[in-house]
Protein backbone atom coordinates (compact mmCIF):
# COMPACT_ATOMS: atom_id res chain seq x y z
CA UNK A 1 0.00 0.00 0.00
CA UNK A 2 0.75 3.43 -0.79
CA UNK A 3 0.47 5.73 2.08
CA UNK A 4 0.36 9.09 0.33
CA UNK A 5 -2.02 7.73 -2.14
CA UNK A 6 -4.25 6.59 0.56
CA UNK A 7 -4.39 9.36 2.26
CA UNK A 8 -4.64 11.70 -0.20
CA UNK A 9 -7.69 9.51 -1.44
CA UNK A 10 -9.08 9.36 2.33
CA UNK A 11 -8.94 13.22 2.47
CA UNK A 12 -10.64 13.46 -0.93
CA UNK A 13 -13.18 11.61 0.17
CA UNK A 14 -13.81 13.17 3.63
CA UNK A 15 -13.82 16.21 1.81
CA UNK A 16 -16.42 15.67 -0.83
CA UNK A 17 -18.61 14.03 2.54
CA UNK A 18 -18.37 18.11 4.59
CA UNK A 19 -19.14 19.50 1.81
CA UNK A 20 -22.02 17.48 0.38
CA UNK A 21 -23.60 16.88 3.86
CA UNK A 22 -23.12 20.57 4.46
CA UNK A 23 -25.34 21.69 1.47
CA UNK A 24 -27.84 18.94 1.85
CA UNK A 25 -28.13 19.77 5.85
CA UNK A 26 -28.57 23.26 5.19
CA UNK A 27 -31.33 23.08 2.20
CA UNK A 28 -33.25 20.81 4.49
CA UNK A 29 -33.59 22.99 7.34
CA UNK A 30 -34.59 25.56 4.92
CA UNK A 31 -37.26 23.56 3.53
CA UNK A 32 -38.89 22.59 7.43
CA UNK A 33 -38.56 26.42 7.91
CA UNK A 34 -40.28 27.10 4.87
CA UNK A 35 -43.09 24.89 5.12
CA UNK A 36 -43.34 25.30 9.44
CA UNK A 37 -42.16 21.97 10.29
CA UNK A 38 -39.11 24.12 12.21
CA UNK A 39 -39.12 27.30 14.10
CA UNK A 40 -35.77 27.92 14.22
CA UNK A 41 -35.04 27.64 17.81
CA UNK A 42 -34.25 23.84 17.45
CA UNK A 43 -31.57 21.80 18.80
CA UNK A 44 -31.59 18.38 15.65
CA UNK A 45 -29.67 15.47 16.64
CA UNK A 46 -27.66 14.36 13.77
CA UNK A 47 -26.53 10.92 12.73
CA UNK A 48 -23.80 9.83 10.29
CA UNK A 49 -22.84 6.30 9.06
CA UNK A 50 -19.51 5.24 7.88
CA UNK A 51 -19.44 1.88 6.38
CA UNK A 52 -16.81 0.34 3.40
CA UNK A 53 -17.31 -2.09 1.42
CA UNK A 54 -14.52 -5.04 1.61
CA UNK A 55 -14.10 -3.75 5.53
CA UNK A 56 -15.99 -4.87 8.18
CA UNK A 57 -16.64 -1.45 8.96
CA UNK A 58 -19.38 0.25 10.32
CA UNK A 59 -18.62 3.47 12.50
CA UNK A 60 -21.30 6.18 13.61
CA UNK A 61 -21.04 9.88 14.72
CA UNK A 62 -23.66 11.80 16.36
CA UNK A 63 -24.10 15.64 17.23
CA UNK A 64 -26.81 18.11 18.31
CA UNK A 65 -26.77 20.92 16.10
CA UNK A 66 -28.98 24.22 17.25
CA UNK A 67 -30.33 26.04 15.34
CA UNK A 68 -30.19 28.91 17.68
Amino acid sequence: MDQETFNVGLRKFLKQVGVTSQRELELAVGRALGDGRLKGNETLRARMVLTVDGLDLTHEVTADIALE
